[in-house]
């Protein structure tokens, strides 16, 4: 299998996990978008020598990971281009701030690693957070959900034909592949003298095949105002996620509570001695 049939399976696996029969896919999807974007935020506001409070922000992901049955190998088969990328971003910090931190055993450590590290755990989760409320809501529902946070229609409409055009651009990428080895079969990859001409033709032709899903997408009615103009019933475990879940977030945000644990099970161990 070519790679570009691995990336139109890959989007087909997202749309069918995304219609799993889970408690967390059975969520209202404005409730878990709203409770990711206040794990966002929250994240993002932890300060850049704050490593305590990064690491204890993972305690929701690894809630959302259980409840939503998610699998951790997948997101890193997906994803680990991204997560690569965030790990050379975060290892330029060292070389920019040098001052001096603390000794970790016979190692100095720098404000710079440590900044480091809540950089790369702190874009890690922000990732993570992004891609379990993708692979357990799908791309209507979130649109569904934006239109309910009164989201512009233009926006709502590009994410969408963005989303469903890639496996339009992809299967065009894969004609243009088949035809370009049937006529050279004896090289390897693609000449250098033919890349202009054929990202040229992926691109017009991909662009011509759009127009046309999008025309038979009209002739058949489609309309962003009526499209998601319906409303799923709130109930109340709806209700019940939310609360749990601004619960935690807000808690492991706020509150040391895994030192004051930390402090009662010590002193428990000492009054039992």
């Amino acid at each position: 299998m070519s790679r570009i049939e691995e990336a139109i399976k890959e989007v087909h696996k997202l749309d069918y996990e995304a219609k799993r029969g889970n408690f967390l896919n059975d969520i209202h999807p404005l409730f878990k978008l709203l409770v990711t974007l206040l794990y966002l935020l929250l994240l993002s506001s932890i300060s850049k020598y704050d490593y305590k409070t990064c690491i204890y922000m993972s305690v929701y992901l690894v809630m959302i990971k259980y409840v939503g049955e998610l699998s951790v190998r997948r997101l890193w088969k997906r994803l680990k281009i991204v997560f690569t990328l965030v790990l050379i971003i975060g290892a330029v910090n060292p070389f920019l701030d040098r001052q001096f931190a603390f000794w970790l055993g016979n190692i100095p450590v720098s404000f710079g690693m440590i900044s480091m590290f809540t950089l790369i755990l702190k874009g890690c989760f922000a990732i993570t957070a992004s891609y379990f409320f993708i692979i357990t809501t799908g791309i209507e529902k979130m649109c569904m959900a934006l239109r309910q946070l009164h989201v512009p229609n233009l926006l709502i409409t590009v994410i969408l034909l963005i989303y469903r055009y890639i496996v339009v651009f992809l299967k065009e990428t894969q004609r243009i592949w088949l035809a370009y080895s049937m006529r050279a079969p004896r090289e390897k990859g693609v000449s250098f003298r033919a890349w202009g001409s054929m990202i040229g033709s992926m691109i017009i032709r991909s662009i011509a095949r759009a127009n046309t899903v999008y025309q038979s997408m009209e002739l058949r009615g489609f309309d962003i105002d009526t499209y998601y103009n319906y409303r799923v019933k709130i109930r109340g475990k709806d209700i019940g996620y939310l609360v749990v879940c601004v619960g935690v977030i807000v808690t492991i945000r706020f509150l040391p509570v895994f030192e004051v644990i930390g402090q009662i099970l010590l002193k428990l161990i000492s009054f039992s001695k």
